[in-house]
């Protein structure tokens, strides 16, 4: 899910557009499950995703992440700018709340 490149990290994620509100729900196959509130429409889900990553479960700055893969399917590969092991313990109290680890 978490994998160290230079200079921060890679991040897998399952994106479900469309949802009543921006939260982790989960994993699903090795990635991180994310519903967003924006649609799947001219890139506004992405959009959403990297903000609500970056201020709500990573506490990163917007620009320190960006999607590198799936930028047009569910799937995706965002990178993050930031030490592996900060983006890991954020994404485990992210689980951990959503009841997923």
């Amino acid at each position: 899910m978490i994998r160290a490149v230079p200079g921060g990290c890679e991040l897998d994620v399952r994106v479900v557009p469309g949802a009543s509100r921006d939260q982790v729900v989960g994993e699903h196959q090795g990635a991180l499950k994310v519903k967003v509130s924006a649609p799947p429409v001219e890139g506004a889900a992405n959009a959403r995703l990297v903000e609500f990553l970056s201020k709500e479960v990573l506490g990163v700055p917007r620009s320190a992440v960006r999607v590198v893969r799936g930028e047009k399917g569910r799937s995706k590969t965002l990178r993050v700018e930031a030490e592996v092991e900060r983006v890991r313990a954020a994404v485990a109290a992210a689980l951990a709340r959503a009841g997923g680890g």
